[in-house]
């Protein structure tokens, strides 16, 4: 045999040993053979990921046929080696499931494309599910070697990873994989924000780590002593559901990683519920947290007791209770069924999922899919997430329809199709007319009544009551295509109808840079977008004027020309020299020199020097965005250096980013006091991922001095980026 097998064939005699190991070394000698000459970009030979794929699959515990195609998948696609001769070597089932992943492969991905993929794979998945399990493992062992593509293949591939990958691993229950996909793709996209996470975990690990075991200690001894043989673990942690968390609740990573799991295995569901019993006994259960999923499993197959308990010293602790053959199925899901074939609903020997299985949400899927013309309306479909709490509503013909808790027939109708969304105009519930906004509740019969008037549209009233994301996706587009040229010019009307209430200059603040800076500022792609922001009331018009006389310099700035912004560094008395300043004009030691706002140079950057109408000369940063503008009258510009004295001051703009946490602000703006700077401004915005951006305006006599205040803030707990900006924040 093949030494470079015996580890794959190891875990296969593990997992599966029925399994054609003869099979699998002829597919292995066949691959290696095509692939003799190709190389992967890591400079590895090609046939190290084939092999990689396969041993992600045996660790699962799939076929012999599954591990085969995966050994051959990428024959077809990269070498000589036709589809008819693998039919011919290795029959129909396995050339069936390479073709699969082959035609997988060839779907280009953009932003409908991405959708029609999904769509492609839940047709090949509907003829054999073990081309999807095959595809995942390949994206995985891609993800794991990763390091060697380009920059913007590595954000497009791991984006795709946490778009359509790690769903669809959740949808098949394949946790194991969902969970380790998240984890690279996370580090990938977001390497700061991973970075501090794992940081913050391992600096609170030890202390977790025992109170984990005195709870571990407890339980074990209790369902000993009730003779109920059970293996008691800590549940690990992984670094993107616990962002993920943060954002869905809305709360510090105190708050979730405090949180301690516990994960109790038994041989029997009897004893599910007797250590249940066990442990309720024991510590007072946390009311509205138990959840049945033996009773009532979720869609993905995942059964077990949740329920959250008041442990030692009063924290709460989080329970799961299952059998083993549970766990399994919960940590590899459909490729669990592979040796739980004896189970109600398991795929049959082709791999397709027999009639009545629990897989419904397959079948969900395929009607979606055929009812659903539009890609991107279908990946709506697919994205919106089954694993809320959920109510199951009929419709008249008595179809099942899944809705988020508390969704309304808005919800309803736009579940049904978007078209029966847009028009809908009343409901009726269980025969009674009920108005749009009232709850649904489980076993509820739902009627539509929809509009035949050609112009009929959602109201935009309904985004305050709708639950489920498909149908706020749905609403906010209607408006975002329909009414984006009036948007537009709404919000340029409201931004112009703001300055002129504050009697400011409209010519100089609506043109040049100083908006497009602003935009982009905002993460606008243009003006029009902002324009289309404020028109369509995301963005307050007032809030844009504030920041827009702030980007040049306050009120009096904006009254001057837009190159005049600037901030006498001094304040005590307006100095002659340049010397306060800390620079000098050449050929003129004697003319009044200002260090710009809009900018904010210190000594060691490169500068330039504008003379301004009145207010001697006004210094810039080379690469200033107003530079550019100032170029234009170049008889204006002077040549400056930089002489600092003793008693100069500089201003410095910095920006800090951070997982957002109580106290965060309090503990940045010590440590910057702690470093003896003066602090003249601060703004914190926080976005709807908890990442909180503020940025900082403080006096500095010594600018070498800002290296150790940037690593003194970057030190602080949550922060995961900080550094200069020049004082318009762009």
């Amino acid at each position: 045999m093949n030494p470079v097998l015996e580890p794959l064939f190891r875990t296969v005699r593990a997992t599966h040993p029925k399994a054609d190991l003869r099979l699998i070394e002829r597919a292995y000698d066949v691959a290696a053979y095509h692939h003799r000459d190709q190389k992967r970009k890591s400079g590895d030979p090609y046939i190290t990921h084939p092999l990689a794929v396969a041993t992600i699959l045996a660790e699962l515990g799939t076929d012999d046929e599954t591990l085969c195609a995966a050994l051959l998948h990428d024959t077809v696609e990269d070498t000589a080696y036709s589809l008819d001769e693998l039919r011919g070597d290795f029959g129909d089932t396995i050339a069936s499931l390479v073709d699969g992943v082959t035609k997988l492969d060839k779907v280009k991905f953009g932003d409908a494309a991405q959708a029609e993929t999904v769509r492609k794979m839940v047709v090949a998945m509907s003829r054999d599910i073990r081309v999807l399990i095959i595809k995942l493992a390949d994206r995985l062992h891609n993800m794991r070697t990763m390091r060697y593509l380009p920059e913007h293949k590595r954000h497009q591939k791991s984006r795709e990873t946490l778009e359509i990958f790690a769903p669809l691993a959740h949808r098949l229950g394949m946790n194991t994989i969902k969970w380790e996909l998240e984890d690279l793709a996370f580090a990938m996209l977001y390497p700061k924000r991973y970075d501090e996470i794992a940081r913050m975990v391992s600096e609170r690990a030890p202390r977790r780590d025992l109170f984990l075991q005195e709870v571990i200690e407890k339980v074990s001894g209790d369902l000993r002593e009730a003779k109920i043989r059970a293996v008691v673990k800590g549940r690990p942690k992984h670094y993107y559901s616990v962002y993920q968390k943060m954002i869905a609740r809305d709360v510090a990573f105190d708050d979730i990683y405090d949180l301690v799991g516990i994960r109790v295995l038994v041989d029997s569901v009897r004893d599910c519920y007797a250590a249940l019993g066990t442990i309720h006994a024991r510590w007072n259960p946390v009311p509205g947290r138990f959840k049945d999923y033996i009773a009532m499993p979720k869609f993905n197959m995942y059964q077990s007791l949740h329920t959250t308990v008041i442990g030692p010293e009063g924290k709460p602790v989080e329970l799961q209770i299952r059998t083993h053959g549970m766990h399994h199925r919960a940590e590899y899901g459909v490729a669990a069924h592979w040796k739980y074939k004896e189970e109600v609903g398991a795929p049959g020997p082709t791999g397709k999922v027999k009639p009545g299985s629990d897989m419904a949400w397959l079948r969900q899927l395929l009607d979606w899919q055929k009812e659903t013309s539009d890609p991107g309306e279908f990946l709506e479909s697919l994205r919106f997430d089954l694993s809320v709490s959920e109510v199951y509503v009929f419709t008249p013909k008595g179809q099942v329809i899944a809705l988020p808790e508390g969704a309304t027939p808005v919800d309803f109708a736009y579940a049904v199709h978007t078209e029966v969304g847009h028009r809908c105009i009343g409901a009726r519930v269980n025969g009674r007319l009920v108005p749009l906004e009232s709850r649904l509740g489980n076993g509820d019969t739902v009627e539509i009544f929809t509009s035949k008037s050609p112009d009929a549209g959602p109201s935009r009233d309904w985004l305050k009551f709708v639950k489920s994301g498909r149908a706020r996706n749905k609403i906010r587009q209607w408006f975002s295509k329909e009414r984006r040229e009036t948007a537009i010019e709404a919000g340029k009307e409201a931004i112009g109808r703001a300055m002129r209430k504050q009697g400011l200059p409209l010519q100089r603040l609506m043109s040049g840079e100083a908006l497009l800076a602003l935009a982009r500022d905002l993460r606008y792609p243009d003006v029009s977008a902002l324009y289309a922001a404020v028109g369509e009331g995301h963005v307050a018009a007032q809030a844009v004027v504030q920041k827009l006389v702030a980007s040049i310099g306050g009120v009096d700035s904006a009254e001057e020309d837009i190159a005049e912004t600037s901030l006498p560094t001094r304040l005590r008395g307006r100095p002659r020299g340049g010397g306060g300043a800390g620079v000098v004009v050449a050929g003129d030691a004697d003319v009044w020199v200002r260090l710009s706002k809009c900018c904010t140079p210190v000594p060691g950057d490169e500068i330039v020097g504008f003379v301004t109408r009145g207010h001697g000369v006004s210094v810039h940063r080379g690469d200033c965005t107003n530079v550019q503008q100032l170029k234009t009258q170049p008889d204006r510009l002077v040549e400056v250096s930089w002489s600092p004295s003793d008693d100069s001051v500089f201003l410095v703009a910095i920006q800090v980013e951070a997982l957002d946490r109580p106290r965060l602000l309090s503990d940045v703006t010590r440590t910057l006091s702690d470093q003896h700077v003066n602090i003249l401004s601060a703004s914190v915005t926080t976005s709807r991922d908890r990442v909180a951006v503020s940025k900082f305006t403080f006096e500095m006599g010594d600018p070498k001095h800002l290296g150790h205040v940037l690593k003194a803030v970057r030190s602080i707990q949550g922060v995961f980026d900080v550094y200069r900006v020049s004082g318009a924040g762009s």
